[in-house]
């Protein structure tokens, strides 16, 4: 099947089909190796409360800066072709040089398509680079809810499926993998990050100062933007665009036995309770715990109830409002231990009642990768968990940059091996 708004030369589209079948049979190989099972095993055991050796991962990695023998180089024509060659490529690369506990799923995932007419608001925004060809750079935001009035400005969703889409995509997908690899249509998992979203509505200085000066000008912005939220979600949920399936939540391992709910059915469409529901706050790192709760996790309880578990934190250091998240949040699974937080305090707090998500410290690949301080920082962490009986997992992400030196992920990769391998056998 030729999709002619895509492709406008059969040789080329000829070209692509060769190209993807090549790459998906290396994935099929890949997928289909004895550890994978393996992996996905630990993983579920880690998110079940299970302690042991912890998974390893490393996510959103500078792509731009690791193409040094152009095995990331696109060569299809047709976009939907070139999307899924990068995908593909991206998988295998990662597998040769820095895996981790990387797990490829033995099938072609494909999201369903819909749309959403959002809640409102777009980002304004004054933009700064020092690479172009990088993904992170500096934003000036422009304020857009300075006034009461401005609140306003928020709308309720409106979600539109497009099952044509996705049974197109799905011959798509097919033609061009050749019989590699069979293809599964999901759908998706909850990410509410509303402080992410509103400070590039506002910028981060005018919601620390009205936290302060106007607390019901915030409240009014976090109502609107969780009736939004809980409105488009109860979209998801109607047409089917919830999932239970996917083998990641933000950068972490997804997968447990209990999700889905126990009462759903094979083949039936997942609810609220049959899927994570995943939030942070990251910049409340600057706000007392009391702030956080009441102008955050209040908020973000009211989906957080609905769900089945919840996975909380990020980049902001929690170690000083656990209580606060074990206090609303009775579905929670798993809590975010950012290089900032005091980790033995954390671990204290956490024990084996939840999943220690300890986030490495992204800029000791920046420049270099030195062994010493990647193992001593890995040992440091492995021995807190270990002393307080932690289910915990290793999940090195928010990678901007290696100074164009991939070498320093596999060198982090190897080092945590290393050490793991020295408490929990050779793996």
């Amino acid at each position: 099947m030729v999709n002619e708004d895509n492709v406008t030369n059969a040789a080329e589209w000829k070209n692509d089909v060769k190209i993807i079948g090549e790459l998906a049979k290396r994935y099929a190989e890949i997928a289909s190796q004895p550890v994978m099972q393996k992996r996905r095993r630990r993983m579920t055991d880690n998110n079940n409360l299970k302690p042991g050796r912890p998974p390893v991962l490393l996510h959103e990695l500078p792509w731009h800066e690791l193409n040094a023998d152009n095995c990331l180089t696109l060569t299809c024509t047709n976009k939907y072709a070139r999307d899924m060659e990068r995908r593909l490529r991206r998988v295998i690369y990662q597998w040769e040089y820095c895996p981790g506990d990387m797990y490829a799923e033995p099938v072609y995932a494909i999201q369903k398509a819909f749309k959403s007419t959002g809640n409102g608001l777009s980002v304004m925004e004054n933009a700064r680079f020092t690479d172009r060809d990088n993904n992170i750079y500096s934003h000036e935001y422009i304020d857009q809810l300075a006034d009461e009035k401005d609140v306003e400005k928020f709308k309720k969703p409106v979600v539109t499926v497009f099952p044509e889409q996705d049974i197109e995509n799905i011959a798509l997908a097919s033609e061009l993998l050749c019989g590699a690899l069979e293809t599964e249509l999901r759908g998706y998992d909850i990410y509410h990050a509303p402080w992410d979203r509103i400070a590039c509505y506002r910028g981060v200085t005018p919601i620390l100062i009205d936290l302060c000066d106007r607390p019901r000008h915030i409240h009014a912005i976090m109502k609107a933007i969780t009736d939004a939220a809980i409105c488009e979600y109860e979209q998801y949920e109607k047409y089917g665009l919830f999932e239970y399936r996917n083998t990641y939540l933000h950068c972490t391992p997804a997968f447990t036995d209990d999700v889905p709910a126990g009462d759903h059915r094979e083949g039936e469409n997942a609810r609220f309770n049959d899927v994570w529901f995943r939030s942070m706050a990251q910049m409340f790192s600057e706000v007392s715990p009391q702030m956080h709760e009441e102008f955050d996790v209040l908020y973000g309880k009211q989906i957080a109830d609905r769900c089945a578990l919840t996975y909380y934190g990020c980049c902001e250091p929690l170690h000083d409002r656990i209580d606060v998240l074990t206090r609303n949040f009775k579905n929670l699974r798993k809590i975010g231990v950012t290089p900032w937080a005091d980790e033995k305090s954390c671990a204290l707090q956490i024990g084996g009642k939840y999943v220690y998500s300890k986030k490495p410290n992204p800029a000791f690949v920046a420049i270099d990768a030195d062994p010493d301080i990647i193992r001593a920082e890995t040992i440091k962490t492995v021995e807190i968990c270990e002393n307080y009986g932690c289910p915990y997992e290793l999940v090195l992400k928010d990678i901007s940059t290696v100074s164009y030196k991939p070498k320093n992920l596999t060198i982090w990769a190897i080092t945590v091996k290393d050490v793991l391998d020295g408490y929990y056998g050779v793996d």
